[in-house]
């Protein structure tokens, strides 16, 4: 009697644990679905970004750089990749080159230097947050804006200017008004390149650990040895990165220029201007594309030694 009552618990145990088998699969593939899911997710909310960088990036880029390869009538040439060695369009890509590099030195330097003053402060503290608001401000503080700033304090009439003259018998400009010149771009530039190098390389001075220079010292290690053969090493991909970032920063720029600069056409990025709206040149137009491809080449290279050194210093934030 108890062998047939138990007989039929064993087989409802067996179906069961058959059935729970059974229905383990779909249950095991639940979570590739939800992966799935939150992937198409992802992918639709990336697509409105997608979108903005095909219309206002990719598109007028393609656009740019293709008329660089046509004539007036939209036959295929390679005239205007001659014209780049004209004098003109040469000076000024040496121009624009020597205009960023000047800013990027002298910004690199003046930044990395703002940066080891702020390291005796407290982070969170109100000097360092001030800095760091006052960096992210200044930095994307540019164009007309700035134009505007510069000559409405040390312009020809300038409050600064005037005050100078007035009350202190010292004109700054003796020798010519040299701000409305490239050379005079140095100091307004200088405006937004000294706090972009506090933002980029900041992080990088931040993330020096303390343990090394105890481990430098209990070596018998100077503080000129730890920054020498340790904290130096470390530091200078992320400074060389941050002057790469700069240079483009500077490179690239416009609206500041065009403003100041007025008709000369010393820096690249004027000239094409010069090159698509001139009244006096005509058919030149086609060639800003091929001045756009060069700048664009520039700007390649120089981005892709930058992310080269971040991927290097990203080793020792870890």
């Amino acid at each position: 009697m108890t062998e047939t009552i138990a007989a039929p618990a064993v087989d409802t145990a067996a179906g069961i644990a058959s059935s729970g088998s059974r229905r383990q699969p779909p249950s095991a593939a639940a979570p590739g679905r939800v992966r799935r899911r939150r992937g198409l997710a992802a992918a639709l909310g990336l697509t409105p970004f997608a979108l903005y960088v095909v219309v206002f990036l990719a598109v007028p880029t393609l656009v740019a750089v293709g008329s660089g390869f046509v004539d007036g009538e939209g036959r295929f040439t390679w005239s205007n990749l001659t014209g780049l060695a004209e004098p003109a369009i040469a000076g000024s890509f040496f121009g624009a080159f020597w205009l960023s590099a000047v800013t990027a030195v002298v910004g690199a330097i003046a930044g990395a230097a703002l940066c080891f003053a702020m390291l005796a402060s407290r982070p969170g503290g109100v000097t360092r947050s001030l800095v760091d608001s006052a960096s992210s401000v200044l930095a994307q503080f540019g164009g007309v804006m700035l134009a505007f700033a510069f000559i409405a304090t040390i312009g020809a009439q300038g409050l600064v200017t005037v005050l100078l003259r007035n009350a202190f018998h010292l004109n700054i400009y003796a020798n010519g008004v040299w701000l409305y010149t490239v050379p005079g771009l140095i100091l307004p530039y200088l405006y937004f390149q000294i706090p972009l190098m506090v933002i980029t390389f900041l992080p990088a001075l931040e993330g020096l650990r303390p343990q090394w220079l105890e481990a430098t010292a209990t070596l018998g290690g100077t503080r000129w040895t730890y920054w020498t053969r340790v904290g130096g090493p470390i530091l200078l991909p992320s400074f060389l990165g941050s002057l790469l970032l700069l240079f483009a920063n500077a490179f690239s720029s416009y609206a500041t220029a065009a403003a100041l600069v007025g008709q000369a056409n010393n820096i690249v990025s004027l000239q094409i201007r010069q090159a698509l709206i001139s009244e006096t040149v005509l058919g030149r137009a086609n060639l800003a594309g091929s001045m756009a491809l060069g700048m664009l080449l520039v700007m390649v290279v120089v981005m892709l030694a930058y992310s080269a050194l971040v991927r290097r210093t990203a080793r020792w934030q870890r």
